[in-house]
């Protein structure tokens, strides 16, 4: 399931909340571009249908998100 703008904010602070930690508003935009970009992934990942078979990779390699003027390329 892809969660809406409006979803992934609300999500984003209810976790903040829960979590008593005090989002400062200059790092806001980018917790919520990444949340977007990992709730993508979360998404893409779920869609795909798994065996008892299937093993996990062996190797994560994670990558800075692109900046909103960076994807439109």
């Amino acid at each position: 399931m892809n969660m809406s703008p409006e979803q992934i904010e609300a999500f984003v602070d209810a976790s903040a909340a829960a979590l008593e930690l005090n989002l400062r508003p200059e790092h806001r935009e980018g917790v919520l571009r990444y949340f977007a970009l990992a709730a993508g992934f979360a998404a893409t990942v779920e869609a795909v249908p798994l065996s008892v078979h299937d093993e996990a990779a062996v190797q994560f390699v994670p990558v800075a998100p692109a900046s909103p003027s960076e994807a439109g390329r």
